[in-house]
């Protein structure tokens, strides 16, 4: 069996540590003058580098040189997930005064050292205050934040960097000539943006695609790792910006994406990589509407339903580009919806907002019924948050003496109003609108879903939104 490539090119001595020369260099200063710490705490990212650090300090203060198949009794390498207990710690704790069978140090290197369980920690805090001057222990961690501060406050602490996607692809580049790999540049740069600044997981991503063809290259490495085509990515974020895109199109085209395989979970990944470097390049802008995509894309990946949340997100981002793009929409609403509603219904003009206006910093209490409170502070909403509005339009609004009640179709809904922050926006606007103290409560019915329309309105513009309402269920259709 041929062994792994992040394995067979582990470096040897901290020489050969890639990406985290502000520790190496410190670290090997430290072992030549001999001024030695009794415990070290290495943290950061996985693959990075803190593993194979604590294995080369570990034999570089013994003088040893270090590989893979090196075995000492008195270096000892302790997985905290598996021995997490009190008792393996007591163990530890007793065994550390025994003194080395052969070498200078005994080094304990505890991996993952997060999962020790409380009393654990309490068993080490000891040993880490008074260790015996001849055992050094070596700490490493991807989560410092679990991490009691009793303990970091005892220890050398080496805070290791995610590797830069260049210093990735140069080291990429060294194995793929020594492997006699035949890649192309744009192939290896692709593998370390997927790496996200874990060197290891850049060389496992190699090792998986050496096999795949005689040459590779960037669409060899995109059909492995399961990434769509650079154009039809493009296309989908054009559809975004321009004012034409209908929405049956944008949902035709998320759907031959699901078909071919890609997750919409990746797809808003590479949505947001895309949209946060055509930021950095200047050729976006950093406008709330952009900002609030990024935002809602970075929680796909979590939902309970990420291909629909993801058709929400671009479908209402993609709606507020085409209002962007109208200057004025005229919506008439025929007679026959008069006759259905019983309501004499004007024409309005609804013009799109181009520049961000002059917003009330304190809006005054406004007299009339609850439906009339509700659509003011609707439209406070929108002027100041779109996003909320969004949402907060499809709910039916009860006011009383002390609460505000509103009832969503379908839970998501209601989830997102809940979370403290949008909670209080709406609590505070409400107060000061209504003259009265207010507490906003939530609930969910999904019979409203079903609810009768109040209008119809034809043109380019309701069928546009017509389609969205069918998409989703019957989702309510207001005026913007």
């Amino acid at each position: 069996m041929g062994q792994a490539l992040y394995r067979q090119y582990r470096p040897k001595s901290l020489d050969e540590v890639k990406g985290q020369e502000h520790i190496t260099a410190t670290l090997k200063k430290a072992i030549t003058s001999n001024q030695l710490s009794h415990a070290y705490l290495l943290t950061g990212p996985r693959g990075v580098g803190k593993t194979t650090v604590a294995r080369i300090l570990a034999h570089a203060v013994n003088k040893l040189d270090y590989s893979d198949d090196s075995a000492h009794l008195d270096i000892i390498e302790i997985d905290a997930a598996s021995n997490r207990r009190i008792d393996e710690i007591r163990e530890l704790r007793e065994r550390v005064y025994v003194t080395p069978s052969q070498l200078k140090y005994k080094v304990y290197i505890i991996d993952e050292v997060h999962m020790l369980t409380r009393e654990a920690f309490n068993a080490l805090l000891k040993t880490l205050e008074e260790p015996p001057e001849h055992v050094i222990f070596i700490l490493a961690t991807t989560d410092t934040h679990k991490l009691p501060e009793t303990i970091i406050s005892r220890t050398q602490h080496y805070s290791f960097k995610p590797i830069s996607t260049s210093s990735t692809k140069e080291r990429l580049a060294e194995i793929a000539k020594k492997e006699k790999i035949n890649i192309s540049d744009a192939a290896l740069k692709l593998l370390a943006e997927h790496g996200d600044g874990s060197l290891r997981d850049s060389i496992g991503l190699l090792d998986q695609v050496k096999n795949h063809a005689d040459s590779v290259n960037e669409d060899t490495v995109r059909e492995i790792l399961g990434l769509p085509p650079d154009n039809q990515l493009n296309q989908l974020i054009d559809g975004l910006q321009t004012s034409n895109t209908s929405p049956a199109s944008l949902i035709s085209h998320l759907n031959q994406l699901y078909g071919a395989g890609y997750q919409a979970g990746m797809l808003a990944h590479l949505i947001s990589q895309k949209l946060r470097q055509s930021l950095i390049d200047g050729s976006l802008s950093a406008s709330s509407s952009t900002l609030e995509l990024l935002a809602e894309l970075i929680e796909v990946p979590a939902s309970s339903e990420p291909e629909r949340l993801l058709e929400i997100v671009l479908l209402k981002n993609s709606q507020l580009a085409q209002q962007t793009t109208t200057a004025a929409v005229t919506i008439s609403i025929p007679d026959a919806a008069n006759k259905v509603t019983g309501k004499q219904v004007k024409s309005k003009k609804i013009e799109a907002n181009t520049n961000d206006k002059d917003l009330p910093t304190d809006p005054k209490p406004i007299s009339g019924s609850n439906k009339e409170l509700w659509q003011t502070l609707l439209a406070e909403i929108k002027d100041r948050y779109n996003t909320l509005y969004g949402i907060l339009r499809l709910a039916d609004a009860e006011f009383n003496d002390e609460s505000l009640m509103l009832t969503f179709a379908f839970p998501f809904h209601e989830k997102k109003i809940s979370e403290a922050a949008n909670r209080k926006i709406i609590e505070e606007l409400a107060g000061k609108l209504s003259g009265r103290r207010l507490v906003l409560e939530c609930r969910v019915d999904k019979s409203i879903a079903t609810k009768p329309q109040d209008t119809h309105t034809p043109g380019q513009v309701t069928d546009s939104l017509s389609t969205i309402s069918s998409i989703f269920n019957g989702a309510e259709l207001l005026e913007s």
